[in-house]
């Protein structure tokens, strides 16, 4: 699968769905663990939290090892955690074998996330990859919260949903490349481009994923003991909410470039605080659901142009994957600290707490997209600084006139935001400076 390929890598995919089931599951995850292990709401976080942080310890450690490794190697080595710790974890009530089936569970997880997002990143549309992968995993994910609850009581159907899938995607990843670094493609190892942005992003996407995650690791309390719900209404908003999540994708796809990334960020992450209030100090089915589905609504339309903003810094998706992991760092934290601001403060105060925390940070996440979003290439037809029309590049040449012209423009000139250039385009995240050949040879992203 080459870094040049035109067609849908449902491999990654796959991959991406696989590793992001667990964080979309996380309310009914604590809840059954809440209810069905007698742990406190506090110790239910816990136990999510350490499955999270296990997930983004893999992003970390495995982020630089893909090349080396391989990425169908590494998959499948982190399908295969998936499959033994999650499973384990719902075949048993012993709470230090779930803790340690989660904790192995959420390190597969991690792994394969960490395969997804350093291929789509080298994609020629990381947006449109990174948008089916949210599709995906929202829509498996409301079809389980539909599933769950029917099922009976207990803390093992979640996990064992997250087991099924990650056994599910292993026959695709027959067709991932062994290794994606040859000694026609090894290029020189360079440092992380745009250091100062991808650090920035980076810290605010942890503090942006950790409010996030702070109400969705409680959202199933919110809604059974304060707005007196039943655990089947809560998964049908659920579901809903996820769905409508779908369709908020799909808008921001077809969105694309025309506000840019600043505005999509800035702007949605300012709603996105006022859907957290709303949601947190509802009484009633009307306003919990209203919050829920609006939040879910915007939430992946302000995460995929966040992604894409990642993917654009580095083209080898070092900075995809490190931000992800960092992201994951905020989501892991989250179910913990809903609990205790909860537990100490009541839902309404925490929602406040959460929504003026999402306001401070959307300041540094719009400057980066402000910084750095004149970096992204055209919509109809990519011209090269010149104005000539650029070709399709399948053989991963650009011609020794064409390199010298865009060495020789200044960065950024003639160039405007779009998410996805047209098939035979130049990749829109290859800065002009960047050799015409990569490291990593096929394609990335991260979510909730």
């Amino acid at each position: 699968m080459s870094a040049r390929s035109t067609t849908t890598p449902w491999p990654l995919v796959a991959l991406f769905t696989a590793g992001y089931l667990a964080p979309y599951l996380l309310p009914t995850t604590v809840g059954r663990l809440d209810a069905g292990l007698s742990l406190s709401a506090t110790q239910a976080g816990a136990v999510g939290s350490a499955l999270l942080l296990s997930s983004a310890a893999a992003g970390f450690l495995l982020a630089s090892r893909v090349d080396r490794v391989g990425p169908r190697t590494l998959a499948r080595i982190g399908l295969a955690l998936a499959v033994l710790g999650y499973g384990s974890a719902a075949l048993t009530h012993a709470v230090p074998a779930v803790i340690a089936g989660a904790v192995v569970g959420g390190f597969g997880s991690g792994t394969a996330t960490t395969v997804a997002a350093s291929g789509i990143a080298a994609e020629r549309d990381p947006h449109r990859a990174s948008t089916l992968g949210l599709l995906c995993v929202s829509a498996l994910a409301g079809a389980v919260y539909l599933t769950v609850p029917h099922l009976g009581a207990g803390h093992g159907q979640p996990l064992a949903a997250i087991a099924l899938t990650a056994l599910a995607v292993w026959p695709l990843t027959g067709r991932l490349p062994v290794r994606t670094t040859t000694a026609h493609t090894r290029v020189k190892t360079a440092g992380l481009p745009h250091r100062r942005a991808g650090l920035v992003l980076a810290g605010t996407l942890s503090c942006w994923s950790l409010a996030q995650n702070s109400l969705w690791g409680v959202s199933g309390r919110i809604g059974i003991n304060q707005a007196h719900l039943s655990e089947v209404t809560v998964g049908a908003v659920f579901a809903i909410a996820l769905g409508t999540g779908l369709v908020g994708v799909i808008g921001a796809g077809a969105l694309g470039a025309r506000l840019g990334r600043a505005v999509p960020i800035g702007a949605g992450t300012a709603l996105i605080a006022g859907c957290i209030v709303l949601s947190a100090s509802a009484h009633d089915l009307r306003t919990f659901a209203t919050g829920e589905i609006a939040w879910n609504t915007l939430y992946p339309i302000v995460l995929s142009y966040v992604l894409g903003l990642a993917a654009s810094l580095d083209p080898r998706g070092r900075w995809a994957v490190l931000v992800g992991s960092a992201s994951s760092l905020g989501t892991a934290a989250g179910p913990l600290v809903g609990s205790v601001l909860s537990a100490r403060a009541g839902f309404p105060a925490m929602g406040t707490i959460l929504a003026v925390g999402l306001v401070v940070i959307a300041v540094p996440m719009t400057g980066v997209a402000l910084h750095t979003g004149g970096r992204l290439l055209v919509p109809g037809t990519v011209r090269r600084r010149g104005g000539t029309p650029a070709g399709g590049h399948g053989d991963r040449r650009l011609s020794r006139t064409s390199t010298q012209a865009q060495a020789q423009a200044p960065r950024g000139a003639g160039l405007c935001r779009c998410a996805a250039p047209p098939r035979g385009a130049t990749s829109p995240h290859r800065p002009a400076e960047s050799p015409p050949t990569y490291e990593n040879s096929y394609a990335s992203t991260s979510a909730r």
